[in-house]
């Protein structure tokens, strides 16, 4: 259509806004300039709504729609939200985009997503939550009893073990619970999130919701994915040195502290992971306590809360000051195991700096991923992260699927052309530590962060 006869700016900034059959056309262009937290536009197949008004209530939080504010968000949006929710769009409404176009993988991507949906595989929770429950409830009963009823510190330790196992089982049911409908109840799936994660393992599900969905929708974004931003001790590309982090909202600082951390992270990763833990605990109270939106904060607290009154409670019931000790950090060098896992699948891959744009959803979430390879009975090992490239596209699909769904994924990476990257465990771990060490060795050449040199030092780092 061509523009307004009307020569004035204003006329002008609103390129292509003629009504068509009663309805506004807008051009990419000008949804861009709706990018704001007090003006935001996002396009969703081809329509066009203005979603500022719903930004503070977005149970998803407010960081995914401000990541994609002003452009196309049709996959992100088909991804994480069931059909039920499009007629929800329509009081948002404000226009067709003009110049709407898709890409042969993001159609490709949502015919398979329908077809999965038509299936009804996003409903079919299988028996996994059941059999978690049960078998966390029974480790759980298993330490008590060599806590409390055993005399033997060889017990004892391995109670606190049992209690790191317990929080991996945790850590993956509040991963599912996080992602979709466990028990087919919201009511239902929000108790066993608390009791499951606040109650027992002391992070908060409120702080994982906001890290986590931030770092789907920016997979790999350096300047936006707050699962790549471990600075001072960890970094995956130089890129981040003294990089603006949009999550913390805050510079990631390359000084002299960071630049000796990092130069020698290939060596501290596992180390550091037997203890990464803390880190969590440290965040999840950062984040209750601070003036963030925090959905039922009171509920939350209460339930961080009961974990600092349970776990030293049971400590405090061994004999002595090393068992204790021991127990403690057993219990967290085991969950260390899982914290590992959370670096494998993103850490070696492809990365990049800037916002996430909406029309390469597939390619983005692909390139960014790896999967494990291992054999099916292997799987409650991995809690579902062995296929993190299935459960990036398809992150409401219960992980009981995702092995079934695994395949079309494949062939749909090959037909475009697109990595469909994986590895066995052993592999990746290897590629990891790559990664890790290619980074120190960046670090020790910058000179940003750099500390006074003397021949020791040279002598140290000649050879990395």
């Amino acid at each position: 259509m061509p523009p307004s006869s009307s020569s004035s700016k204003e006329a002008q900034s609103r390129a292509s806004a003629d009504a068509v059959d009663g309805v506004r056309m807008i051009s990419s262009e000008e949804l861009r300039k709706h990018a704001s937290r007090d003006d935001l536009w996002i396009s969703i197949s081809g329509d066009v709504y203005d979603v500022t008004a719903w930004v503070p209530h977005h149970p998803g939080g407010d960081i995914p729609l401000l990541t994609l504010a002003g452009q196309d968000a049709t996959d992100a949006f088909a991804a994480y939200h069931p059909p039920s929710a499009r007629p929800l769009l329509r009081r948002f409404f404000v226009g067709r985009l003009e110049d709407y176009t898709v890409s042969p993988a993001s159609a490709d991507f949502r015919r398979l997503l329908a077809q999965l949906s038509s299936a009804g595989l996003f409903e079919r929770v299988g028996p996994t939550p059941k059999v978690q429950v049960a078998g966390m409830l029974l480790l759980l009963c298993a330490a008590l009893y060599c806590v409390l009823a055993c005399a033997s510190a060889w017990a004892h330790l391995l109670a606190g073990g049992l209690i790191g196992f317990i929080w991996i089982q945790s850590g993956w049911m509040g991963h599912d619970s996080g992602h979709h409908r466990i028990t087919g109840h919201a009511a239902l799936d929000r108790l066993l999130q608390v009791l499951s994660g606040n109650c027992l393992t002391g992070l908060s599900i409120a702080w994982w919701k906001c890290n986590h969905n931030t770092h789907h929708i920016a997979c790999n974004s350096l300047d936006h994915d707050p699962d790549l931003q471990h600075m001072p001790l960890f970094a995956v590309s130089s890129k981040l040195f003294g990089l603006w982090s949009y999550f913390y909202e805050r510079t990631l600082v390359f000084d002299a502290a960071s630049k000796f951390l990092i130069s020698y992270q290939h060596w501290t990763f596992y180390p550091v992971m037997c203890f990464a833990r803390i880190n969590l605990l440290i965040q999840s109270a950062v984040f209750l306590l601070s003036s963030r939106k925090v959905p039922q904060r009171g509920l939350e607290i209460a339930g961080v809360a009961a974990f600092w009154v349970w776990y030293p409670m049971v400590v405090s019931c061994l004999p002595n000051w090393w068992e204790r000790v021991a127990f403690v950090v057993a219990s967290f060098v085991i969950t260390g195991i899982q914290h590992v896992q959370f670096c494998l699948n993103h850490f070696s891959s492809e990365v990049y700096v800037g916002p996430p744009k909406g029309n390469d959803w597939f390619e983005k979430q692909t390139a960014g991923t790896l999967d494990i390879q291992c054999s099916p009975w292997m799987d409650w090992f991995h809690g579902g992260l062995q296929f993190q490239i299935e459960h990036h596209l398809f992150p409401r699909l219960p992980r009981c699927h995702l092995r079934k769904v695994s395949p079309f994924v494949r062939d749909l990476c090959k037909k475009h052309g697109l990595p469909y990257a994986a590895a066995s465990f052993w592999q990746a771990n290897v590629l990891t530590w790559k990664t890790l060490r290619a980074a120190a060795l960046q670090a020790r050449k910058a000179t940003s962060g750099a500390a006074p040199k003397n021949l020791v030092w040279e002598a140290v780092n000649t050879h990395g």
